[in-house]
């Protein structure tokens, strides 16, 4: 009897055994595994604490990207919808990479959702070719530099030959320092030299006056940038230039301004279609500056120019639609680089700059809209150089041609009566 009472206690506890052994044994689940981007092997019954965005120091989201980031705290996790906002971020913030990261919660069963920003190894040599333009009625005009990247700093070279944005064609050579980062990312300082020769058109030689020409003008400009909040900043400085005067003149001056800039750049939105929705990026850039070439700092010429620009564009999918605006001021007598031109490859596309106004002007307004469909550019511009009120004239152009990536292919046309003669111009990065 004793015997067989033993052997049943054996089966007894070999059976509890093997029930409880195994989940004794068993690994008890610590925080969910790693999540790289487009994995789904999180359970969907977890709860998101919380959402954060990480890698660098400020991040600015749009209200909108930023709401519905907010709105995923509290929800089960949803691998796909964490998805589309990491695509969201990587599109608005124009990053190379964002990473989605899962971690344990501080509460059983939540986790974490930490969006890395993947950040781009600083080049230490760069290449740009910043500026290539072919206009019909100006010719060819190019600009490119090489920088090279130590820490913080940033030293550059380049070389330029413009006949499109003043009145003359000017060449030669540009260099640069920039430190990023003094003290704080919010102060920045920059070193410019450029000195260049000078080429006229006929048209301008003829109403130009003794003392306008000048053959070469070398610059060089100390500038100072703060940013005062996100979205705004201010740059200050002083530019001192140098300039010898043609025949008969034959001297060198000098025009040393007080240069101030303030600029405003705010970006919401995504150009994507989200959640099947079509949803839009707007981008609206505004600036101010004033140059102020004053006989304080030794400047021969005594003036005041002062210049407004602003910008709007509106992205989504494959549209693309830009509206700005330009107007601006001088008094006093300045240099003729300093003067406003208008007839060119970015302004009244279609007119010739010198059949407007070969000396350029002390007054400017301009207004264009440009818009993009899948490549397909149409655009209008309109606007008015002069140096006194009789004077003003508003011309009008239209133009139709093909932008990808950068590049601009396009034909404008002059809006008036008689003899209209199109304008051709292809070029990149204008």
């Amino acid at each position: 009897m004793r015997l067989r009472f033993s052997r049943m206690r054996k089966l007894l506890m070999s059976g509890i055994f093997a029930l409880v052994l195994p989940a004794i044994c068993a690994p008890i689940p610590d925080e969910p595994p790693d999540q790289e981007t487009g994995s789904t092997n999180v359970n969907t019954r977890l709860i998101v604490e919380s959402v954060l965005v990480s890698g660098r120091e400020s991040v600015k989201l749009s209200n909108p990207l930023r709401s519905d980031l907010d709105q995923v705290a509290g929800r089960n996790f949803d691998p796909p919808l964490l998805e589309r906002l990491r695509s969201r971020i990587k599109q608005e913030l124009h990053v190379p990479e964002v990473r989605m990261h899962v971690a344990k919660g501080g509460m059983p069963d939540h986790v974490i959702v930490n969006f890395e920003i993947g950040v781009e190894r600083e080049k230490r040599f760069d290449l740009d070719l910043s500026r290539f333009l072919y206009h019909s009625q100006q010719g060819w005009s190019g600009q490119g530099h090489a920088t090279v990247n130590l820490h913080e700093n940033a030293f550059s070279f380049g070389m330029v030959s413009d006949g499109d944005r003043l009145s003359e064609r000017f060449a030669g050579i540009q260099a640069g320092f920039e430190r990023r980062h003094v003290g704080t990312d919010r102060l920045r300082l920059r070193f410019d030299f450029s000195s260049f020769h000078e080429q006229w058109n006929q048209a301008t030689l003829l109403l130009a006056e003794p003392g306008d020409i000048y053959r070469t003008r070398t610059h060089f400009s100390p500038m100072a940038t703060v940013v005062i909040l996100d979205p705004l900043e201010v740059s200050f400085g002083v530019d001192f230039a140098r300039y010898r005067l043609s025949l008969p003149v034959a001297k060198t001056e000098s025009s040393n301004a007080v240069v101030a800039t303030l600029r405003y750049h705010q970006r919401w939105g995504s150009a994507g279609v989200q959640q099947g929705t079509p949803s839009g990026e707007h981008d609206v850039r505004a600036s101010y500056s004033l140059r102020a070439g004053t006989h304080a700092l030794a400047s021969d010429p005594a003036f005041a120019r002062h210049q407004t620009e602003a910008r709007y564009r509106f992205r989504r999918g494959q549209q693309d639609l830009t509206v700005g605006f330009l107007a601006g001021t001088i008094s006093g007598r300045a240099p003729l680089f300093e003067r406003f031109v208008l007839g060119n490859a970015e302004t009244l596309r279609g007119w010739n700059k010198f059949s407007l106004d070969p000396l350029g002007a002390s007054h400017v307004a301009h207004g264009s809209i440009d818009y993009s469909y899948r490549g397909f550019l149409a655009f209008y511009d309109t606007g008015a150089v002069w140096d006194r009120p009789d004077q003003r004239e508003q011309k009008q152009s239209l133009g139709v041609g093909c932008r990808k990536s950068g590049f601009q292919l396009a034909v404008a046309f002059p809006v008036k009566s008689g003899t209209v003669t199109p304008v051709f111009y292809a070029g990149m990065n204008f």
